[in-house]
C-alpha cells in the first residue's frame, strides 16, 4: 500500500523529528521497523507519529545487538537515526560500517545543528534552532516577545519533513547510480530553508526586522485573527482586492472607510474597525455569512473542533486509529494512494517476527531477546 510499498527502513527510536519522518515514510507504504532500548519508552496505541511501523527492542551496548542490526542493515533500504554527532560512530553503526556492507543503503541523520560547525555537539531544542535562523525573531507582536510557534517549525518542517524529502531524494538518485549517501537534515539548516520567500521579500525591501509590521506577520488588517462575540476567533486574509470588496460587502462596512489600504500608517485604524465589527456576532455567525466566499475568512478551531468541520470531514482529514483522533497520511495519490496499515507498536511487541523475517534462526532471536546474553 503506498508508492514506497517495497522500501524497507530502519528507524533508530528517538523523538520529534526522527519518529515524524518515520511516520511520513510508513504512511507512504514503507515498510518502517523501529529498533529501541528495551528499558525506553513503553509505546502507546495513542502516539500517533510512532504509526505505520513495527518494534523491536535491542540492548545496543551488547556485541551481539550492534551485529543484528549490521545483519538488517545489509537488506534495507534506509536508515533513520536522530542521535548527537558521533553516537552512532562509538556504537559500531554509523554510515561507513552500514554502508560497507550495504551500499545502496541511505543513511539518514537528523540533528538540531548539523553534523559539523561549532553548535554541532551543543543539546537545543526546536526554539534554539529556529532562533538562528531569524525565524523565531520574526514571529510574535509588536512590543512582545518572540511567540514560538510550537515546535511545527524546527522539528517537524525543518526537520522531519526535511529530513523524508532529502531520503527519497536519495533513493531517487540511486535508482541511477546505484549507490547510496548519507543525508544530513539539521533543523537549523531546514528551517533557515523555509524562511526562503521572506528573505527574498526582505532583499527586495519590502519586509521590516521588527515583528507585527508586515503583510503577513499580524501587522496588516487584512491578515490577522479578530475576536469574536463569543470569545471565539476568525482568520481573516483578504489580501487581494476582490477578496477584500468582498469581505467588507459580507461585513457591511463602507470601503471608503478603508481608503489608503497599503499604508501601513492606516493599518491601526483599520484594525480597530475590523476589532469592532468582529465584535458583534459569535465566531460561527461570521463562519456562517463567510461561507462558500472569496473572502478568505475561516473559524480559527480547536484541535476537538477541526476533525468535525464539514470540509474536513469530507475529505477524511482526520481518522481515528486505535481510538486516537489524527490527521490522515498526506499528500493523496491517484494510483497507489496511502494509508494508515497499523496503530502505534508497543515497544518490542514485533521483535520476534521481524527477526526472523531478516532471516534469523530461532536460537538466534531468543539470544537476542531483551535480558539475554552477556550484557
Amino acid at each position: 500500500m503506498g508508492p514506497l510499498a517495497g522500501i524497507t527502513v530502519l528507524e533508530m527510536a528517538g523523538i520529534g523529528p526522527g519518529p515524524f519522518c518515520a511516520m511520513l515514510l510508513g504512511d507512504l507504504g514503507a515498510r518502517v521497523i523501529r529498533i529501541e532500548r528495551p528499558d525506553g519508552p513503553p509505546g502507546a496505541r495513542e502516539d500517533v507519529a510512532a504509526r505505520n511501523r513495527r518494534s523491536l527492542a535491542l540492548d545496543l551496548k551488547r556485541p551481539e545487538a550492534v551485529a543484528a542490526v549490521l545483519r538488517m542493515a545489509e537488506a534495507a533500504d534506509a536508515l533513520i537515526e536522530g542521535f548527537r554527532p558521533g553516537v552512532m560512530e562509538r556504537l559500531g553503526l554509523g554510515p561507513e560500517a552500514l554502508r560497507a556492507r550495504n551500499p545502496r543503503l541511505v543513511y539518514g541523520r537528523m540533528t538540531g545543528w548539523g553534523q559539523e560547525g561549532p553548535l554541532a555537539p551543543r543539546a537545543g531544542h526546536d526554539i534554539t534552532y529556529i532562533a538562528l535562523t531569524g525565524a523565531l525573531h520574526a514571529m510574535g507582536r509588536a512590543g512582545e516577545p518572540p511567540a514560538p510557534p510550537l515546535n511545527l517549525v524546527g522539528d517537524y518542517g525543518g526537520g522531519g519533513l526535511l529530513l523524508a524529502f532529502g531520503i527519497l531524494a536519495a533513493l531517487v538518485e540511486r535508482g541511477t547510480s546505484g549507490r547510496g549517501q548519507v543525508v544530513d537534515a539539521a533543523m537549523v539548516d531546514g528551517a533557515a530553508l523555509l524562511m526562503a520567500p521572506l528573505y527574498g521579500m526582505l532583499a527586495r525591501g519590502r519586509w521590516r526586522a521588527e515583528r507585527a509590521a508586515n503583510l503577513l506577520d499580524g501587522a496588516a488588517p487584512f491578515y490577522d485573527c479578530y475576536a469574536c462575540a463569543c470569545g471565539g476567533f476568525v482568520a481573516v486574509g483578504p489580501i487581494e482586492p476582490a477578496f477584500w470588496a468582498e469581505f467588507l460587502a459580507i461585513l457591511g462596512l463602507d470601503p471608503a472607510l478603508f481608503a489608503g489600504r497599503e499604508d501601513r500608517a492606516n493599518w491601526p485604524r483599520h484594525k480597530a474597525l475590523l476589532a469592532e465589527a468582529f465584535r458583534a456576532r459569535p465566531r460561527d455567525d461570521w463562519a456562517a455569512l463567510f461561507e462558500g466566499g472569496d473572502a478568505c475568512v475561516a473559524p480559527v478551531l480547536s484541535m476537538a473542533e477541526a476533525p468535525r468541520h464539514p470540509h474536513n470531514a469530507a475529505r477524511g482529514a482526520f481518522v481515528s486509529v486505535a481510538g486516537a483522533v489524527q490527521p490522515a497520511p498526506a499528500p493523496r495519490f491517484s494510483r497507489t494512494p496511502g494509508g494508515i496499515a497499523a496503530p502505534p507498536p508497543l515497544r518490542g511487541e514485533h521483535g520476534a517476527e521481524i527477526l526472523a523475517e531478516f532471516g534469523f534462526s530461532a536460537e538466534e532471536i531468543a539470544a537476542l531477546a531483551p535480558g539475554r546474553g552477556s550484557g
